[in-house]
C-alpha cells in the first residue's frame, strides 16, 4: 500500500511541482507598501524619517539652540576623552627617570613615541605611564647607554628601547587648534564682521547717521551713550542735606526754578542759561550738590561721567555725545549733569603731532551740541563738575555754552558748623549737637565737607571700638587726630635714645610756638607715632585769608623749633625734621617768587606751577638772587629760633621730661609747665565769628527764589 503511494508520487511529479510553484510565486503588492514595509524593518531608515519630520516641524530658533547644545556636548566629550587619556600619564624629568626608576631596576619597558617623547612603564605602578620629552633619538640613546654603563647594569639586564610611530589624537588636536587660532578663526571673524556691517548698512534708514547712530553703534553699542535718566524719587539727597555752600545752592535753585516756572523769567526777557560748571577742591560737595539737584528737580535728570566718552575706537566719543544730547532733547525740559568734565573738556592740542585727535573730536562735538545750529529753544540745562577748571578749553567756558562758573571753595567756620549739623543728626550722642557742631567747627580749620563727614564717621567707629553706649567728646577729639595725623601706632618700638630725641624735638616745636605772637595756638603734643611721623604737635590754625611777612616768619620759626632743639640738646641733627624743612623752604620761596615780600628781588611774582614749563620765567642772575634771598630768610629764622630756645632751655627740658613720662600732653598740661601764653588766643567759635555779622551761616533765599520748589499752578492755588 505504501509502495503504490510512493510510486504514484514519483510517477506524477508535475502535480508536486505545480503546487510548489503556486506556493512559491510571490503575491503581487503595491510598490509603496513594499517600501513602507522595508522602512519598518530598517531602524536606521525609521530614525532618519523621524528626524526629517522633526527637522521640518521644529522652530528655527529652537533648532539653532539644539544644534549649539549638540556641538557643545561633542566638544565636552572630546575634551573628556583627551583628559581621560592623559590622566594615566605622569610627566617626569630625565633626572627622576634615571635616579628613581632606572637605578632601582623599576623600568619594565621604554617606548619612543613619534621621536618626540618617551613613555616608560614602571614595574611598581604598571597602570601608570611615565613620560618625558627628548630632543632627538640619537642623543637619547647615547645618554641612556652612558647612564646604564655608569650604573653597572649588565648588557643582559638592560632595558631595550622600542620605537612607535602612531597617530595621537591629542597631538593632532593641538596642531589643529593652533592652526585654527592662527589663521582660520581671525579670517572667519573678519568675514562675519564685514557681512554684518554690510547688512547693517543696508538696513539703516536714510539719514540715520545724521542722528548720531553709526553702524558700529547699532552692532555693538559702542556709539550709544551710557547716560542714566534719574527719575524723581530715585535719589533721596535734597538741598537741606547740602550745607556750607549756600551761594552755589542758590545758583542751582535758580536753574531748577527756571525750568519749572519759565514764565516769570520770559516776561522780563530773560533766556535760560545753557549751563554751569561747578568747580572747586576735592571734597567740597560738587557731586553732592548735583545729587541734591536730581533729588529736588521735578524735571528729568540725566547723569553721565566724562570718562565714559573715552574709547579705543575712533569716533565713538563724538557718537556718544550726539546720542546723549539726543536723549536730553527727547526728555526736555531736563537737566544734564556731566561729572568730571575735564576728561573730555581739556584744552585742544596745538598740533597734530603727539596730540589726541580723538579727544579733540569729542570736545568739538560737545561744543557743537551745546551751541550749534540745532540747539535753539531746547530747554536743556547742562551742569558739570570738576576740580580741574584750569585745564578746560576756553571755547567751553564762554557764555552761551557754560554761562556760569560756580566755584565751591573750602567752607569757612560757619559753613563747617552747618556741615557738622547735617552729619551729626543721625549720630547717637548725649551732647548738645548745636554747641558740639560749633566747637568742632572751631577745631577743624581747612577741613572740607568730606573731611567733616569723615570725622563724624570716625568718631562713631571709635565709640563702637570702645564699646560705648553713645559718642562722647573724647571720641570726636580722637577722630580729628585720626584724620589729621593718621593711625596711632602703639605697637611701634622706639629705642630709648630715639624716643628721647623725639621728645626734645616735639618740645622744641611746642615751646617755640608758645612764645611767638603769630604762631598757631598749641592744643596737644605727643611722642606716640602717628602715620609716617614719630611724634606730632597739634595746633589750632588761625583761619586767615591774608598773611603778613611777620606771620609767615613766625610760622617758619615754629617749624624749625624741632631741628633747633636737637642741635641745642644733643649737638647733632637727625632726619626727623625733613618734613619741617620742606615746608619752610616752600614758604620762603613763596615769599620771594610769588608774594613779592623780598626787597632784594623786588615786587615781582613768578607764579610758575611745577611741571608746566621746562624754562624758568626769569634769568640765571635772577635765579641766583632768589636762591641767595631764600637761604638768607631761612638762616635768619633758624638763628632766631636757636636764640629763643636757648633762652627757654629749662622749659624745653621740663616739657621733654614730662613727655617721656606721659607721652601725651594736653593744653592744660602745657599751661601748667610753661605758664599762660603771653598772647591772647582765639579758641572758641564765638571768638572766631565775632565781628562777622552773625553767628550762623546765612541761608535766607532771595525774594524771587522763595517757594522755588513750587510750580505756578500750586502757587496760584495757595
Amino acid at each position: 500500500m505504501g509502495c503504490s503511494e510512493k510510486k504514484l508520487e514519483e510517477s506524477n511529479p508535475s502535480s508536486d511541482n505545480k503546487n510548489t510553484s503556486k506556493e512559491d510565486t510571490p503575491r503581487k503588492k503595491d510598490s509603496k507598501n513594499d517600501k513602507n514595509l522595508g522602512e519598518e524593518n530598517d531602524p536606521i531608515k525609521m530614525f532618519t524619517k523621524k528626524l526629517a519630520e522633526w527637522d521640518k516641524n521644529i522652530n528655527p530658533d529652537d533648532k539653532n539652540r539644539i544644534q549649539s547644545i549638540v556641538i557643545l556636548a561633542g566638544i565636552v566629550i572630546i575634551l573628556h576623552y583627551l583628559n581621560q587619556k592623559n590622566q594615566n600619564k605622569k610627566k617626569i624629568t630625565w633626572k627622576e627617570f634615571t635616579t628613581q626608576y632606572l637605578a632601582t631596576n623599576l623600568v619594565e619597558s621604554i617606548v619612543v613615541k613619534n621621536e618626540k617623547y618617551v613613555e616608560v612603564k614602571a614595574k611598581n605602578v604598571p597602570s601608570q605611564i611615565l613620560t618625558f620629552s627628548i630632543g632627538n633619538v640619537a642623543s637619547f640613546e647615547r645618554n641612556l647607554e652612558q647612564v646604564q654603563n655608569e650604573l653597572g647594569i649588565s648588557p643582559t639586564d638592560r632595558v631595550l628601547v622600542q620605537y612607535e610611530t602612531s597617530w595621537d589624537l591629542f597631538d593632532v588636536g593641538s596642531s589643529v587648534i593652533s592652526y585654527l587660532s592662527t589663521w582660520i578663526i581671525p579670517i572667519l571673524f573678519f568675514a562675519y564682521l564685514a557681512t554684518a556691517l554690510r547688512k547693517t548698512m543696508g538696513n539703516m534708514p536714510k539719514g540715520v547717521q545724521q542722528r548720531g547712530k553709526s553702524p558700529f553703534g547699532s552692532m555693538f553699542g559702542f556709539g550709544e551713550s551710557s547716560a542714566k535718566v534719574v527719575k524723581q524719587g530715585e535719589i533721596d539727597v535734597q538741598f537741606k542735606d547740602v550745607a556750607g555752600c549756600e551761594e552755589a545752592k542758590i545758583e542751582i535753585m535758580e536753574f531748577v526754578n527756571f525750568l519749572k516756572n519759565p514764565g516769570k523769567y520770559e516776561e522780563l526777557g530773560a533766556k535760560i542759561p545753557k549751563g554751569a560748571i561747578i568747580s572747586g577742591p576735592p571734597g567740597t560737595g560738587k557731586t553732592l550738590l548735583a545729587k541734591a539737584t536730581a533729588g529736588e528737580a521735578s524735571v528729568p535728570f540725566i547723569s553721565v561721567s566724562g570718562s565714559e566718552f573715552q574709547e579705543m575706537f575712533v569716533g565713538v566719543g563724538a557718537s556718544r555725545v550726539r546720542d546723549m544730547f539726543s536723549l536730553a532733547r527727547k526728555n526736555a525740559p531736563c537737566i544734564l549733569f556731566i561729572d568730571e568734565i575735564d576728561a573730555i573738556g581739556r584744552k585742544r592740542s596745538g598740533s597734530s603731532i603727539g596730540g589726541n585727535s580723538e579727544a579733540d573730536n569729542t570736545l568739538n562735538q560737545l561744543l557743537v551740541e551745546m551751541d550749534g545750529f540745532n540747539t535753539v529753544g531746547t530747554n536743556v540745562v547742562i551742569l558739570s563738575g570738576t576740580n580741574r577748571a584750569d585745564v578746560l578749553d576756553p571755547a567751553l567756558m564762554r557764555p552761551g555754552r557754560f554761562d556760569r562758573q560756580i566755584y565751591i571753595g573750602l567752607p569757612d567756620i560757619k559753613g563747617r558748623a552747618s556741615i557738622f549739623k547735617v552729619h551729626l543728626a543721625p549720630l547717637k550722642t548725649d551732647l548738645d549737637k548745636i554747641s558740639l557742631s560749633k566747637k568742632m567747627a572751631a577745631r577743624t580749620p581747612g577741613f572740607s565737607g568730606a573731611d567733616v563727614a569723615n570725622v563724624c564717621n570716625e568718631a562713631a567707629l571709635i565709640a563702637a571700638r570702645d564699646a560705648a553706649n553713645s559718642i562722647d567728646e573724647k571720641h570726636f577729639a580722637a577722630a580729628i587726630e585720626r584724620v589729621i595725623g593718621g593711625l596711632e601706632k602703639k605697637t611701634q618700638v622706639l629705642q630709648p635714645n630715639e624716643k628721647k630725641t623725639v621728645a626734645y624735638h616735639e618740645a622744641g616745636h611746642a615751646v617755640t610756638t608758645w612764645f611767638l605772637e603769630h604762631a598757631d595756638p598749641l592744643i596737644k603734643v605727643s611722642i606716640v607715632p602717628r602715620g609716617k611721623g614719630l611724634g606730632y604737635a597739634m595746633y589750632q590754625p588761625k583761619e586767615l585769608y591774608l598773611y603778613t611777612s611777620e606771620q609767615i616768619f613766625d610760622r617758619m620759626c615754629g617749624l624749625l623749633g624741632g631741628r633747633c632743639s636737637e642741635k641745642i640738646f644733643f649737638d647733632r641733627i637727625t632726619t626727623g625734621a625733613q618734613d619741617d624743612l620742606q615746608k619752610v623752604t616752600q614758604m620762603a620761596y613763596a615769599q620771594v617768587t610769588q608774594y613779592g615780600m623780598s626787597d632784594l628781588v623786588g615786587q615781582v611774582s613768578f607764579n610758575q606751577e611745577s611741571g608746566t614749563s621746562f624754562q624758568k620765567p626769569y634769568s640765571e642772575a635772577t635765579a641766583k638772587l632768589i636762591d641767595e634771598e631764600v637761604r638768607n630768610i631761612i638762616t635768619t629764622a633758624y638763628e632766631r629760633t636757636i636764640a629763643l630756645l636757648q633762652d627757654k632751655r629749662d622749659l624745653v627740658e621740663k616739657l621733654a621730661q614730662r613727655l617721656l613720662e606721659q607721652e601725651h600732653l594736653e593744653r592744660k598740661d602745657v599751661i601748667e609747665l610753661l605758664g599762660e601764653r603771653p598772647y591772647k588766643d582765639k579758641t572758641t567759635y564765638e571768638e572766631f565769628v565775632e565781628g562777622t555779622g552773625s553767628e550762623e551761616e546765612v541761608t535766607e533765599l532771595p525774594e524771587g527764589l522763595k517757594g522755588w520748589n513750587e510750580t505756578a499752578s500750586s502757587k496760584a492755588e495757595t
